[in-house]
C-alpha cells in the first residue's frame, strides 16, 4: 500500500476558482469602497492617520495612495489607477471603477462555466472594436481657448468646488 493518498480528485480545481474567487472579491471590495466618490456629487472620505492626523478628500488618487491595501490584486488595481492619474491627471476612481466592473461581470461568466482565458480574449476584442469605433466616430475639431477651458473645467468640477474651476 502506498503512502501516498488521495484525497480530493479535484483540489487543484477548487483551489484555482477559490483563488479566483478571492481576487475577484478583492476588485469588487475596492470598487465599493471608492464608488462613492465618482463625479461632483461624490462623497468626501475622511482619512485617519495613525498620529491622529485627518484628511478629508474625495479624490480617488489620494485615497488610493493613503490606503494601505494589502490584497495584492487590489494593490495590483491600485497600481494601474494610480499609473493612469499619473499619465492623465485623471480617472483614477474611474479605472478602478471600471476594474470592478470587469471583474463582477467575469464572475457570472465563470460561473456559468466560461474559462478564464475565454473571458480575457474576449474583453481584448472588445478593446479593439472600442478603439476602432472611436476612430470612426471622432471629429476633428479646432483647438481653440474656449475648447481648452471647458476641458479644464469639466476635469476640475470633480477635483474641486464647481466656483472655483
Amino acid at each position: 500500500m502506498s503512502s501516498l493518498q488521495l484525497v480530493n480528485a479535484n483540489a487543484d480545481i477548487i483551489r484555482k476558482a477559490q483563488a479566483l474567487g478571492v481576487n475577484i472579491n478583492a476588485a469588487k471590495s475596492l470598487q465599493e469602497v471608492l464608488k462613492t466618490n465618482l463625479g461632483p456629487k461624490g462623497t468626501i472620505k475622511m482619512l485617519v492617520g495613525g498620529g491622529g492626523q485627518v484628511k478629508l478628500t474625495k479624490d480617488g488618487s489620494v485615497l488610493l495612495s493613503e490606503m494601505q491595501i494589502q490584497h495584492p490584486t487590489a494593490s495590483m488595481i491600485g497600481r494601474a489607477a494610480n499609473a493612469q492619474d499619473d499619465i492623465v491627471g485623471d480617472g483614477t476612481t474611474t479605472n478602478v471603477l471600471f476594474i470592478g466592473e470587469l471583474m463582477r461581470q467575469a464572475e457570472r461568466y465563470i460561473g456559468d462555466g466560461v474559462h478564464p482565458r475565454t473571458l480575457v480574449e474576449g474583453i481584448d476584442m472588445a478593446k479593439m472594436e472600442c478603439l476602432k469605433f472611436l476612430e470612426d466616430f471622432k471629429i476633428a475639431k479646432k483647438v481653440d481657448r474656449e475648447l481648452l477651458l471647458q476641458v479644464a473645467k469639466t476635469s476640475l468640477n470633480t477635483k474641486i468646488h464647481p466656483e472655483l474651476a
